[in-house]
């Protein structure tokens, strides 16, 4: 939990009382969207029309695309036609293949000046798109929830290759950190707290947008998430 170890004891406990609320509250959030995915009957091309900038959605690791169904809904009322990706399944393969599958949809249907709408591991994903295929250059701007930029310490205790692949030292991490010419065009927003990610989602070169709740899944329903798509495709 995000206590400060300089703080008093009453200001850690506080502190500590409050990420386990929001702890708890994103849990409640997280299976919502699980329930959701397991539950929609509605299929993803009804979302693709519309004048506005295309929206592609980038779920995360164990999450498919209606895990972000609230977000696409009400960027599609606002105009823009929101695509989805359902080759990446629940997003589990590697970033590096993924990201291939992203590209060959920006391809196949001719996307250009694309505003990536991402969770967690989808913004690694994407921004894999944006630094190392020639699709990325359709790409306008990525705007990025949660997501671990910098790795996550607790990926090395993880049970599946899937999630140790989050791993700072990882070589596909490595590449992504190194390659920070594309940062300028990501928004990265997250949460004061995240129980996932200790070392936070701040992008050097990048917009950092810091949410005042905490969470890793419940940040999604934030109104600034709105807010910053909206900045960038609009």
């Amino acid at each position: 939990m995000s206590t400060d170890a300089g703080a008093n004891p009453v200001t850690r406990v506080r502190t500590g009382l409050r990420d386990l609320g929001w702890w708890m509250r994103d849990y409640v959030y997280a299976v919502r969207g699980q329930w959701r995915a397991l539950t929609g009957r509605d299929g993803p091309d009804a979302l693709a029309d519309g004048e506005g900038t295309p929206i592609v959605l980038l779920p995360g690791i164990y999450e498919t695309w209606r895990f972000l169904e609230p977000l696409a809904r009400a960027l599609h009322e606002r105009g823009h036609p929101v695509h989805v990706v359902t080759e990446l399944g629940d997003n589990r393969r590697p970033i590096a293949e993924q990201a291939s599958r992203v590209a060959a949809l920006l391809v196949a249907r001719g996307l250009d000046d694309v505003v990536l709408v991402a969770h967690s591991k989808g913004g690694l994903i994407g921004k894999h798109v944006m630094a190392f295929d020639p699709a990325g250059a359709r790409v306008r701007a990525m705007v990025a929830v949660a997501t671990p930029f910098g790795g996550s310490r607790y990926s090395r205790l993880m049970p599946t290759p899937s999630l140790r692949a989050f791993a700072s030292g990882d070589a596909t991490m490595r590449a992504l950190a190194a390659s920070a010419e594309v940062n300028a065009r990501i928004v990265s927003v997250y949460g004061v707290f995240d129980p996932h990610i200790p070392e936070g989602s701040e992008l050097a070169g990048a917009r950092n947008v810091r949410l005042a709740g905490g969470g890793h899944f419940r940040v999604l329903a934030d109104p600034r998430v709105i807010a910053e798509v909206v900045r960038v495709a609009e």
